[in-house]
């Protein structure tokens, strides 16, 4: 028989009568292809991105441990993120500002999303029964100024105004990496870690946060990023935090520390 053509020609040939196909069989768009399979309600829980990327949005293998364990969970998830500027653009792989690019941070989550994402301003207490902010820098520049601010730092007003409305109605708050500064800018007296508070060797290299997070008026809580002390639980608050890449480690250690926190949070829904 005749070789096959190579699959660029077959999508080229085919592609509006695919595209139409699929269509047809999601009849919710594209995007709907991307969703998980329905299940037996269980916790809805309101993610946060900060864009798509480590130094200048959200930082994806964490977003992707939230997503694994949220759906080991049972939990029902939608995700948000602000529809805003990002503070600048990152070639990651020169880790330099790229200064004739702008992102908006909203279309770049949408990436991880894999299109199904709303904008934060759309995200209420009433529609979820908790919310889960995974870290990267987007947290400290798009989500809240901290990088460039420190302790005097200003939130995203809708970052803010979530963070205080789950905490007025008792849902749980997860937070992991760098965004605990948005509960401890956000939320007086909180408990929150992100790891150790010495850089001890490069391994914690981020160590000078839990200084600032102290600054902001809210307790440090020191913790390991490992399967064995892996989040720190804030009963009082509902805010459940872990380290994650503030420590150079394994990355399934920080995969299993995020489980334990979506894993806490998921318990203080009750659900």
């Amino acid at each position: 028989p005749p070789p096959l053509p190579p699959p660029s020609a077959m999508l080229a040939s085919r592609g509006p009568a695919l595209c139409t196909a699929l269509r047809r069989a999601a009849p919710g768009g594209l995007a709907a292809l991307h969703s998980s399979a329905r299940r037996c309600r269980g916790a809805r829980v309101a993610v946060v991105l900060s864009g798509c990327g480590v130094y200048d949005g959200t930082e994806i293998h964490e977003a992707s441990a939230v997503l694994v364990h949220l759906s080991r969970g049972g939990a029902e998830v939608q995700m948000y993120a602000p529809d805003v500027p990002q503070m600048h653009v990152i070639d990651h792989s020169k880790g330099q500002p790229a200064e004739a690019e702008s992102r908006n941070v909203l279309v770049e989550s949408a990436r991880i999303a894999r299109g199904k994402i709303a904008s934060l301003a759309k995200l209420t207490t009433a529609d979820h029964d908790a919310v889960i902010f995974p870290g990267g820098f987007g947290a400290a520049k798009n989500l809240s100024t901290f990088a460039v601010d420190g302790k005097d730092c200003k939130v995203n007003r809708e970052v803010e105004r979530v963070l205080k409305d789950f905490h007025k109605a008792g849902k749980p708050i997860g937070l992991c990496c760098i965004s605990p500064v948005l509960a401890a800018k956000v939320l007086s007296g909180a408990e929150v870690t992100v790891g150790h508070e010495e850089e001890e060797g490069g391994k914690w290299p981020y160590a000078g946060t839990a200084g600032a997070i102290k600054e902001l008026g809210a307790k440090h809580c020191v913790k390991e990023v490992t399967i064995s002390f892996p989040a720190h639980v804030d009963t009082k608050n509902k805010v459940v935090t872990t380290p994650a890449f503030m420590c150079e480690t394994a990355l399934h250690h920080i995969f299993d520390g995020i489980g334990a926190m979506v894993k806490n949070v998921l318990k203080l829904t009750g659900k």
